[in-house]
């Protein structure tokens, strides 16, 4: 009993500080460094919401950097150890882009750096960006309900050519029963990733979710594609989490929805948490990766913005509950 409580103590999520600026409506992505956070707005019809920006510890703007063309959908961020950092302009709702895109800002640059690449096997939206710790450029894991992969650029990124992505290997991640907005789907769509400090760790996250992986010999592909969730971090009600970053020292798990909001630390303690309630390895069948709307009692706020039909949202659902039905007896992008 003590150890339970112990467990539920530490995964209890604190306040660290709380997003007020209003150009920072769909915060999608999410790092943290020694001076506080970087983080990316989804608003890309809006010119003051598409640029990078710099926080101090109490989430206050103190600088920005402005994109030197318009991105499409960036989706999350990465900050390397000599404090690069890495945009994914990876989203892509109708699955009709012929290319992504990766911003690269060097440290104190004021111009980020724009290389484009393709997917081998036709358009996927992705909200995920893994930055490994050895170096190189960052991998993508798309956001698809039924046939998530991790996918890495094939070579060198050069700007102003396309580098080719190769598909590394699908990604699955444990059935649970954590309450979410978007219920049985949200807890199968992966919507943001994150690297630890020192390489040895790796987090997907989905709109219900956490799962941390252990990274042997630095193989974040493997990790993520053949390894097993060493624990588990319920997220629970987050009101649209799509964001995860390590805190600079590793010892907790920060997320933050979109919207004004606060950032959640959640500490991740000495010991794996307990493993999900319910989990299935068998896959789902094979949908679209648009995601469903919440009910409007438990999301106003995201069904009014979701941009995805009924008929594609009543499709995901039924899937999933034959699913079910087949193991024991229900996504969304804005």
């Amino acid at each position: 009993m003590v150890a339970l409580l112990v467990a539920a103590v530490l995964a209890a999520p604190q306040p660290v500080c709380r997003i007020s600026d209003e150009r920072l409506t769909e915060v999608s992505g999410l790092a943290a460094t020694g001076t506080g956070y970087v983080v990316v707005d989804d608003g890309s019809d809006d010119p003051d919401h598409r640029r990078i920006f710099f926080l101090n510890k109490r989430c206050a703007v103190v600088r920005t950097v402005a994109y030197p063309s318009r991105p499409r959908d960036t989706e999350d961020l990465a900050a390397a150890a000599d404090g690069t950092v890495w945009v994914g302009d990876i989203g892509d709702n109708g699955e009709s882009r012929s290319t992504i895109a990766y911003w690269k800002l060097a440290p104190g640059s004021t111009k980020p750096q724009l290389y484009r690449l393709s997917y081998p096997d036709g358009a996927h939206d992705a909200e995920a960006l893994l930055l490994p710790s050895g170096g190189g450029p960052p991998l993508v894991v798309t956001k698809s309900i039924a046939g998530a992969a991790v996918y890495v650029p094939s070579g060198p990124l050069r700007a102003g050519e396309t580098t080719p992505l190769r598909r590394a290997g699908g990604v699955r991640v444990p059935l649970t029963s954590t309450s979410n907005p978007f219920g049985l789907p949200g807890r199968l769509v992966i919507t943001g990733g994150a690297v630890s400090p020192d390489g040895q760790r790796v987090t997907l996250r989905t709109y219900a979710d956490a799962f941390e992986f252990d990274v042997p010999g630095g193989d974040v592909v493997s990790a993520v594609t053949q390894g097993t969730p060493r624990r588990t971090i319920p997220l629970p009600n987050e009101p649209q989490g799509e964001s995860v970053a390590y805190t600079p020292d590793g010892s907790a798990l920060l997320t933050v929805s979109e919207g004004a909001g606060p950032i959640l630390s959640y500490p991740l303690g000495r010991e794996p948490a307990a493993p999900p309630a319910e989990e299935s390895t068998a896959p789902a069948p094979e949908m679209s990766s648009a995601a469903p709307r919440p009910s409007a009692a438990a999301a106003p706020e995201a069904l009014s913005r979701s941009r995805i039909p009924i008929g594609a949202v009543v499709a995901i659902l039924i899937a999933a509950v034959v699913t079910l039905g087949v193991l024991i007896g229900r996504r969304r992008r804005r």
